[in-house]
C-alpha cells in the first residue's frame, strides 16, 4: 500500500532520510579527517547489518560496509570504548567470551584483553589491535577480520532507490593485499586494498584469518590498513602504515584546535560541553583551497554546506575568526554565475550544498552542486559585515566585494520572485527542495491550520537577515569609500523594515508571522523562527519584547530549549525534525537576538537549558537536535534517532550563547573588546577564555561573579588591546 504521512501528504518526499535504525541507540563512534569519516561501533567494528549507516566513507561512498573482529568464531566482550577527547583515534578495550571446544570451556572468560586503536589519516583507515593472555596457561585460537564492500552512495544509505547500479567487481587477493572495487555509473572507479601485518595465514577475498599461541602473560600485536583511492585520486592507493598515521591524525587534531581559543569555567560540566564542542568544531573543519571550512554534521551532511558554515562562522566569531574567512572565500568562489533550474541556480546565489558521490554526479540528486536555499545569500553577506567588524580587515572586504554586489544583485532581482520587496522562494526543478529555509522538511513550513502553504514564500528570518545583509554591505561599502552605494544600502533596510513590520506582525499571537504564502497570506503559526528577526535589529523594541515572553513561555520553551514550534499548533509534534524539537543552534541565533534587544534573563535561561541537557547526553555533545518533551524530573532531553552527532552548528552553540550572555563586541579604531553588562547563569562563577586574537594582540580574560555584579578581568595581555565593561 501507499504509505501517507497522517495528513494525506506522502510518508517519504525526495530526499527524506529513512530510519530502519536509530542512531542514539547504536552508540555509535565517529571520526573524520578531511572528505572520510569512519562510523564504527563501540566494538570498533562495522557490523554490515541491513538499513545500517555505519561504514568507512569517502567523498560521499561508503567504500567498507563491513568489518569485523572475531575471536575463534565469537564476537569479543565489550569492556569500554571512546574517541579520544580530541577526535584523534578511537580506542576499545575487549575480551573474550567462553570459548568452548567439544562442549567443554577451552578458554574462560575474561582470560583475554584485546586493545584495539583505529583511526583515520589521509589515505585511509588504520588499526592496531594487541591481544595479551592474562590466563594462568597457554592459549591457542584463531583470530579473524571479516570485511566488505557495498560502495553505496550516501544517499542510498540515506534510503533512497536507485533503478540502476554501477559494476561492483569481483573482490581478489593480491600478494598480500585484498582489493575491492567498483566501476560507477559515472565512470569513476573506486577501490579499497586492506594489508594485515603479519602476513595472515589465510587471506581471501572477505577474511583475513590468524592462528595465534600466546603463553600465560604474553602478548601479540596486528596491524590492519585500509587504503582507498577514488578515480585519479592516488592518495588513497597504498593503506596507510599505523605508526605514521597515528602520528599524522594526532598532529591534525592539534593544528585544527589552535583555529579556536580555549575556554574553561568554574561548572565542572560546563567545561566539559566547552572542550566538547572545540574538538568537534576542529574535527568538522576541514582544510580547502580557500581557508577551513566547517563540514555539517555526521553522518548525513559530511560535507559543504552554505547556511551551515555560514551560522556557524557567526556564532564562533568573536572567538575564531579565521573560519569566517575560510567559509566566506569559499563560497565566494563558488557563488553561481548562471541560471540552471536543476540546481536551483541563479546569478549571485550563494551555494546551499555539494556532493561528490556518484549519484550526485550523475544528476540523479540534484545536489553536486546545489543552490536552493533562500537564506545563504543575505546571510553571506551578513557574515562578511560581521567580519569586518570584527577584524577591520578591509583587504579582505575588498577582495569580497564583487561577490557581495552580487549577492545584493540576487537579492534585489531574481531573490524577489514577485517584485513586492520580500525575498521568497520556489524551487525551479521537481527534484529540488520543496522547502528552502533552514527548516527544509517538507512540512517544515505550514498555516494555523496545518495546511502546507503553496509558494513562493518569504519566510520571516530570511527578511531579517536581508536587513541585515543590506545594513553589514552598506557598513563595508562605507569602509571602502564608496559613500553613494552606502546610502542607497541604507535607504533599502529602512524601507524592507518598513515593509516588514506592515507584512508580519500577529498582535492577536505576540508574534511575527512565520511565513507568507504566495497569495501574502500570513503562516499565522508560533514558530522559533520569530526569534531570527531580533538577531539583525528588523524588529521594533515593543514588539522584540512580546517576540521574547512568546518564545519563553510553557508553549515555547521546553526547558531545555526554545521548541521550533510552539505546542498546542496545529503540526506540533516533539518528535518531529522541524516542527516542535529543539536545535541548539537555532537556540544560539535566538539568544544572540535577545541579547541585542537587552532581553538578558531570557539569553540565561536558554543557555542553562542546553547546557544542563548536553550534562545528560554522551560526551557532553550536542547533537543537531532533540526532541521537545516538556523538561522531566531526573531524566535527560530525549533523542531524536536520526540527528547528526556531531553537528557543527550545534558545536557552535555554546560560543553563541556566550556572545550573546556576554554582550562581547570589538571596536577595532579605538582597539577595545567590550563588555555591555556582562551576565553569568547562577551555576556559573566563572568564564576563562585563553587566547582570545584580537588585531594582533592575544589575551586571556577571566568573565567572574563578584557578589552581585559580573567583572572582567585581563589575566595576560599580548599586545595593546583594551578590555572595556559597561554596566
Amino acid at each position: 500500500m501507499d504509505l501517507k504521512d497522517g495528513t494525506g501528504g506522502p510518508a517519504t518526499p525526495p530526499h527524506y532520510i529513512a530510519s530502519a535504525k536509530s542512531l542514539p541507540e547504536r552508540r555509535l563512534r565517529t571520526l573524520k579527517h578531511a572528505d572520510a569519516f569512519a562510523i564504527l561501533d563501540p566494538f570498533g567494528d562495522i557490523p554490515g547489518d541491513e538499513g545500517a549507516p555505519e561504514g568507512l566513507y569517502v567523498k560521499d561512498t561508503r567504500v567498507l560496509s563491513c568489518w569485523r573482529l572475531e575471536v575463534a568464531g565469537a564476537r569479543p566482550l565489550l569492556l569500554g570504548s571512546a574517541v579520544r577527547n580530541d577526535n584523534a583515534f578511537l580506542s576499545c578495550d575487549l575480551t573474550n567470551p567462553d570459548l568452548v571446544a567439544n562442549g567443554e570451556v577451552v578458554v574462560p572468560r575474561d582470560n583475554l584483553h584485546l586493545r584495539r586503536i583505529g583511526l583515520l589519516e589521509e589515505g585511509g583507515y588504520a588499526e592496531r589491535l594487541v591481544i595479551e593472555n592474562h590466563g594462568m596457561g597457554p592459549v591457542e585460537l584463531e583470530l579473524d577480520y571479516r570485511f566488505a564492500a557495498d560502495f553505496a552512495d550516501m544517499f542510498e544509505v540515506r534510503g533512497e532507490s536507485r533503478p540502476k547500479r554501477g559494476r561492483l567487481l569481483p573482490p581478489r587477493v593480491e600478494g598480500e593485499e585484498v582489493v575491492l572495487a567498483y566501476d560507477g555509473l559515472d565512470e569513476i572507479r573506486r577501490t579499497v586494498r586492506l594489508r594485515f601485518d603479519p602476513k595472515p595465514h589465510e587471506l581471501t577475498p572477505d577474511r583475513a584469518r590468524f592462528f595465534i599461541r600466546l603463553g600465560a602473560g604474553e602478548s601479540a600485536a596486528f596491524h590492519a590498513s585500509i587504503g582507498v583511492a577514488i578515480g585519479g585520486d592516488v592518495a588513497g592507493r597504498s593503506p596507510p602504515a599505523f605508526l605514521p598515521a597515528l602520528r599524522g591524525s594526532q598532529l591534525t587534531a592539534i593544528r585544527h584546535l589552535a583555529l579556536l581559543p580555549q575556554l574553561s569555567a568554574s561548572s565542572q560540566d560546563f567545561s566539559v560541553l566547552l572542550r566538547r564542542s572545540r574538538a568537534d568544531l576542529a574535527m568538522l573543519v576541514t582544510p580547502t583551497p580557500q581557508g577551513p571550512y566547517p563540514y555539517a554534521g555526521i553522518p548525513w551532511f559530511s560535507t559543504v554546506f552554505g547556511r551551515d558554515g555560514l551560522l556557524t562562522a557567526l556564532s564562533c566569531l568573536w572567538l575564531a575568526p579565521g573560519i569566517a574567512e575560510g567559509v566566506l572565500r569559499f563560497l565566494a568562489v563558488h557563488q553561481a554565475t548562471d541560471y540552471d533550474a536543476f540546481a536551483d541556480a541563479e546569478p549571485g546565489k550563494i551555494l546551499h550544498e555539494m556532493r561528490n558521490g556518484e549519484m550526485a554526479n550523475l544528476g540523479e540528486v540534484p545536489f553536486g552542486r546545489y543552490y536552493g536555499s533562500i537564506d545563504s545569500t543575505p546571510l553571506f553577506v551578513l557574515l562578511a559585515g560581521a567580519h569586518l567588524e570584527r577584524t577591520g580587515d578591509v583587504a579582505f572586504a575588498r577582495e569580497l566585494w564583487p561577490a557581495i554586489e552580487a549577492a545584493l544583485g540576487w537579492i534585489g532581482k531574481d531573490g524577489d520572485r514577485d517584485g513586492d520587496g520580500f525575498v521568497e522562494y520556489g524551487r525551479r526543478a521537481e527534484s529540488g527542495l520543496v522547502n528552502q529555509g533552514w527548516k527544509d522538511s517538507q512540512d517544515g513550513v505550514s498555516h494555523a491550520d496545518g495546511s502546507l502553504p503553496e509558494g513562493p514564500i518569504a519566510l520571516v528570518e530570511v527578511q531579517a537577515y536581508v536587513y541585515g545583509a543590506y545594513r553589514a554591505a552598506a557598513a563595508i561599502a562605507r569602509a571602502l569609500g564608496e559613500t553613494a552605494r552606502a546610502g542607497e544600502l541604507e535607504a533599502a533596510a529602512k524601507r524592507l523594515r518598513e515593509r516588514f513590520e506592515a507584512a508580519f506582525w500577529l498582535e492577536d499571537r505576540g508574534t511575527y508571522a512565520l511565513a507568507l504564502d504566495g497569495r501574502k497570506r500570513p503562516c499565522a503559526v508560533r514558530s522559533s523562527n520569530a526569534g531570527h528577526a531580533l538577531l539583525t535589529g528588523i524588529a521594533a523594541p515593543e514588539r522584540a519584547a512580546r517576540v521574547a515572553a512568546t518564545l519563553m513561555d510553557k508553549d515555547g520553551f521546553s526547558g531545555w530549549g526554545v521548541r521550533t514550534l510552539a505546542a498546542g499548533e496545529a503540526r506540533y509534534n516533539p518528535i518531529s525534525y522541524h516542527n516542535g524539537s529543539i536545535w541548539p543552534h537555532d537556540n544560539a541565533i535566538i539568544a544572540m537576538g535577545l541579547a541585542r534587544y537587552g532581553h538578558k534573563d531570557a539569553v540565561l535561561r536558554i543557555l542553562s537549558g542546553i547546557a544542563e541537557a548536553a550534562g545528560h547526553l554522551e560526551r557532553h555533545r550536542l547533537p543537531e537536535l532533540f526532541c521537545g518533551f516538556g523538561r522531566r524530573s531526573r531524566s535527560g532531553p530525549v533523542r531524536y534517532p536520526v540527528a547528526c552527532e556531531p553537528q557543527a552548528w550545534a558545536a557552535a552553540a555554546p560560543y553563541g550563547l556566550l556572545q550573546a550572555c556576554l554582550g562581547i563586541s570589538f571596536a577595532v579604531d579605538a582597539r577595545e573588546i567590550r563588555f555591555d553588562r556582562p551576565e553569568l547563569p547562577p551555576w556559573l562563577d566563572q568564564l576563562v577564555v585563553r587566547d582570545l586574537p584580537f588585531c594582533g594582540s592575544k589575551l586571556d580574560l577571566a568573565v567572574q561573579r563578584v557578589g552581585e555584579s559580573v567583572i572582567v578581568r585581563v589575566l595576560r595581555r599580548d599586545g595593546d588591546a583594551r578590555v572595556v565593561v559597561t554596566k
